[in-house]
């Protein structure tokens, strides 16, 4: 039975703790303490469990292996910029808090830092809560109602979920998986990230470079039946593995070890688990994949492995996400399986993230602005209303299911851009046209098209963010609806307090073309 309680009144309410939304809630109330010399009222609340940690899927679900903005050796030099560029300075300094000194990121770090920021901006958090009604008033979002019966009221409003769950039950339509290709069903996979402990980087090396050579010999019977076994039985593809890890061994492409994260580039430990399983290598055939690992070094044996994925739906994806980011039965009955074969080579624990990495869970319509992939491409943003520019590849790792044969029947034969667009960006994709007074930061937000793909990344949404933050301090100053506030209003502020970074987008032109009729033929099959 709920109980209703007399409303608690705030300036700005962020729902979900994603770390962009986190940072935006922090830049919003360093702004409007400029502007008013005092702190705003500020409220952050989330499904998750806050004992966990906060920072959502970076935090309770571990991953620690931080994309980072991918800019060309010459742009770099050209710019005088550093190998990931300039992000926004409220990224920076986190990363500088949690003590990144690249790209791996400790979630236990991670939570002490967003904390801090939290608590110096004044933020009251709570957690564990779900939203049982959202209350309008014309174009507004007054308030909210909880299903314990709490009643929130606030002048703006934030959503930083995956699925941007506080617009939909605002009433704000959401596209389903890749909708925007006429393919709602189809998604990105999600993953479950975990820590190995008592592993360390040398006898990985060593694992590694044994199956390499022993996959690649096809006098080692044993081996190529474990090929054969990984190939589904399929023997032409069990050959193809077997040339790949034999082109891998002779051009030296082994697993990269960086500063503080590891690249792994070849197949042979996918493949030598698969084999253990008896399960092929294939996402939709087997429902999941060990694939090839983005690996943050934590300590010497401590080690988070972005590599478990699992075939997911469009339906599924959005269900994960209400359902708190909560691993499947099927999923755990996985991961013992991967414990088992980890510790075979010398793993002493493996720790799951409590939540799944849900990359992609669809995309709010009537955006201010919608950002597609072919604007990406062409260097986003105007350069004089820019504010930060981000690079990154058109990323759908694991493929968009049903997407070839799509574009196939339209004509369309190469579905593949490889060129990693360095666009500028604003904050008009994530503003919403109504309600006037919410803005959607995270995957989730206005992208259309190949859009989501480089826009799922956390450093680009802290980015924005930022200058959302920054327009909820202006909007609340000038008592304007949050839709109203633009770029440049933004920069202005951005450049005034000596926080704009360098821009520095690119455009390419001609890709950016093709992307666009690939999009709009695409899109127009999915609107018919």
């Amino acid at each position: 039975m709920t109980t209703t309680t007399e409303p608690r009144t705030y300036d700005m309410i962020g729902f979900g703790d994603e770390v962009p939304g986190v940072l935006a809630l922090v830049s919003a109330s360093r702004e409007y303490q400029r502007r008013f010399r005092k702190k705003p009222r500020l409220l952050l609340m989330f499904k998750g469990d806050s004992q966990a940690g906060v920072g959502g899927h970076l935090v309770r679900g571990k991953l620690a292996y931080l994309d980072r903005s991918s800019i060309a050796a010459e742009v770099r030099k050209a710019n005088n910029l550093p190998t990931f560029g300039d992000p926004a300075a409220i990224y920076k300094e986190f990363l500088e808090r949690a003590g990144v000194a690249a790209i791996a990121l400790d979630p236990i770090k991670a939570n002490t830092a967003l904390r801090s920021l939290l608590s110096d901006a004044n933020v009251d958090i709570i957690s564990r809560i779900e939203i049982e009604q959202v209350i309008r008033q014309g174009d507004r979002i007054r308030a909210v109602r909880l299903t314990k019966g709490e009643v929130y009221q606030a002048a703006l409003w934030l959503d930083s979920t995956v699925n941007a769950e506080l617009a939909q039950a605002a009433g704000v339509r959401s596209l389903k998986g890749f909708e925007t290709f006429g393919l709602p069903e189809s998604e990105l996979p999600v993953s479950l990230v975990f820590e190995t402990v008592g592993l360390t980087i040398k006898r990985l090396q060593d694992v590694e470079l044994v199956y390499l050579r022993r996959f690649a010999n096809p006098n080692d019977s044993q081996a190529q039946q474990f090929l054969l076994g990984a190939a589904g039985k399929n023997p032409t593809l069990a050959k193809q593995f077997q040339v790949e890890m034999a082109s891998d061994l002779a051009k030296n492409r082994t697993m990269f070890v960086g500063k503080d994260y590891i690249d792994v580039r070849s197949r042979a430990l996918s493949l030598a688990y698969h084999a253990f399983r008896g399960k092929a290598l294939s996402l939709k055939g087997s429902g999941y994949v060990l694939d090839r690992a983005n690996i943050a070094v934590l300590g010497s044996d401590r080690l988070s492995w972005n590599a478990l994925m699992f075939f997911t739906t469009g339906s599924q994806a959005i269900a994960y996400a209400q359902a708190k980011s909560q691993a499947s039965a099927a999923m755990l009955t996985e991961f013992d399986y991967v414990t088992r074969w980890f510790k075979t080579l010398g793993a002493q624990t493996l720790n799951p993230g409590s939540e799944l990495y849900i990359r992609h869970a669809g995309n709010v319509l009537g955006a201010v602005a919608p950002l597609t992939g072919a604007q990406m491409l062409a260097g986003g943003v105007p350069s004089q209303e820019a504010l930060g520019t981000f690079g990154y590849y058109l990323d759908v790792r694991g493929g968009i299911d049903g997407l070839g044969p799509l574009a196939a029947q339209h004509g369309l034969t190469n579905i593949s851009f490889h060129t990693a667009p360095l666009f500028n960006y604003g904050i008009q994709h994530a503003l919403l046209t109504d309600p006037t007074n919410l803005a959607v930061v995270s995957p989730a937000s206005g992208f259309e098209g190949y859009a989501c793909a480089a826009g799922r990344i956390v450093e680009f949404n802290v980015g924005v963010g930022q200058g959302v933050g920054i327009a909820s301090a202006i909007a609340l100053h000038q008592n304007r609806p949050l839709a109203s506030i633009r770029d440049l209003e933004v920069r202005q502020v951005l450049a005034a307090t000596g926080k704009l970074p360098k821009i520095y987008g690119r455009a390419d032109y001609i890709e950016a073309a093709r992307l666009a009729e690939f999009e709009t033929i695409l899109d127009h099959g999915a609107i018919a």
